[in-house]
């Protein structure tokens, strides 16, 4: 028996997972609270917030990379949340957010972190100053950093949807695919809109530290779409019963890695453990899909009748394996669904599969929302407002955590593509409904929360 309730058999079967079939720790990630530093004078403000990040976080990388040493397991990503900066920049008359977002980059560059996300709001009921000024600055702010994610909660079951904040951020979208055009859009991939944003996540855009969370924390996510691919193989023809048997224990497996993971470096780093979030992130590696999931299920493309019942399934299972084999799941944690991230789901849209319509079905099932998909660069502000909406009313109505990150990418239209590189990937412009909803959201205000929120 080995650390952790680990036995020999489990180290080797973990090692056929990560060698055959891209299983991975995705990321690391370490929520820092930044409440402390809270000051009138945004120089000091700034000059705290690094100190503290760059104290907190200084041996994050090196103790990663040891780990992934030390047990053969690839971690892909080491991460920081923040407080969200529209709290910790409150205390400041004139908080200066784009260069408080040059100093959170700065830090995360001196301690080698690949982001830092918490340049965020939440605004599910109201914007303050604060949050206002954030807003306006995010296409400054990301245009002009390299590592800063930034995300507004703008909605939650509990309050309903701020659809005032909704209005605002589809011309930030707009400005913020303008200010990177040059890089089709890229600023847009570091900016998620949000209902029902947990505090804990550790991937990126959206992550921030939340307010209820301990000084610093460690969160991880694991990965393994291509794990589950390669299960299912050895079930094909079997009923759902068996299918589903197989992604419960699959998915257990590979939380136990994560486990073994959050565990060792929480203890080296001194910092609380946190949670694992199970979401099944793909990548573009071949192999590495959920579309290719659905596929080893019987579908012929992702976006084929039964994706979504597919996708249920799948997201289903994930949760409870993962349960199963840690008492600390928290985050997002069940299936993502990127288009740009994942080849399959490339190849479904440039088929003519998936259209927004559909990805828009499949997240009434899984764990996030409209993610990483490329629209026409000229879509206006009031119809990206639009899907935003759409997107946060699933979440109120069902009280989950939805999310929108759209690119509209500056100079292009439905037939080209855009290139993000790396773990972004590339996607085909995707049509949007051409038919305007500029009254609509014009109205502005607030959508009221659904009548089954109204219980304590």
């Amino acid at each position: 028996m080995l650390q952790y309730g680990l036995t020999f058999d489990d180290v080797f079967e973990t090692n056929r997972m990560i060698e055959e079939a891209n299983l991975d720790v995705r990321t690391i990630t370490m929520g820092i609270g930044l409440l402390d530093c809270c000051d009138p004078d945004p120089a000091v403000l700034r000059r705290k917030v690094y100190d503290k990040i760059t104290r907190k976080a200084e041996n994050l990388v090196r103790v990663g990379e040891i780990i992934s040493e030390r047990y053969g397991i690839p971690i892909v990503n080491k991460r920081i949340s923040i407080t969200p900066a529209a709290l910790v920049a409150a205390s400041c008359e004139d908080p200066q957010y784009p260069e408080f977002a040059r100093t959170l980059d700065q830090a995360a560059k001196d301690v080698g972190v690949n982001f830092i996300g918490g340049f965020s709001a939440l605004v599910q009921k109201g914007m303050t100053r604060s949050d206002r000024l954030l807003i306006e600055s995010i296409p400054d702010a990301i245009a002009s950093t390299d590592t800063v994610c930034s995300s507004v909660n703008v909605g939650t079951s509990r309050s309903g949807i701020n659809m005032d904040a909704v209005s605002l951020l589809g011309r930030k979208i707009r400005d913020l695919a303008e200010k990177t055009a040059d890089r089709d859009s890229i600023g847009c991939a570091k900016l998620v809109v949000f209902c029902n944003a947990p505090d804990d996540n550790p991937f990126m855009a959206g992550a921030f530290h939340g307010v209820g969370e301990a000084d610093t924390v460690i969160n991880v996510g694991v990965s393994g779409p291509g794990v589950v691919r390669s299960a299912l193989k050895g079930v094909r023809g079997e009923n759902f019963e068996v299918l589903c048997e197989t992604i419960k224990k699959t998915a257990f497996k590979i939380t136990r890695v994560g486990q073994l993971v959050a565990q060792e470096a929480a203890r080296m780093l001194d910092v609380p453990f946190g949670i694992i979030d199970l979401s099944l992130a793909p990548t573009p590696a071949v192999g590495d899909s959920i579309a290719e999931i659905f596929r080893e299920m019987g579908l012929e493309y992702a976006g084929a009748p039964g994706t979504t019942a597919a996708l249920a399934i799948l997201n289903d299972q994930v949760k409870k394996g993962g349960l199963m084999a840690s008492s600390f799941v928290g985050g997002l944690s069940g299936a993502f669904i990127p288009v740009s991230e994942d080849r399959g789901m490339v190849e479904a849209a440039e088929a003519g599969s998936l259209t927004i319509e559909k990805l828009e079905a499949m997240t009434c099932v899984c764990s996030v929302g409209l993610d990483m998909i490329a629209i026409p660069g000229d879509t206006p502000a009031s119809s990206i407002s639009g899907i935003i909406a759409d997107e946060m009313a699933i979440g109120m109505v069902n009280s989950k955590t939805t999310a929108v990150r759209v690119i509209p990418v500056w100079g292009k239209t439905v037939g080209e593509h855009a290139e993000f590189g790396g773990l972004l990937g590339s996607a085909p412009i995707i049509g949007v409904n051409p038919y305007s909803c500029q009254e609509f959201i014009d109205r502005g205000g607030r959508i009221p929360a659904p009548v089954h929120s109204y219980k304590n």
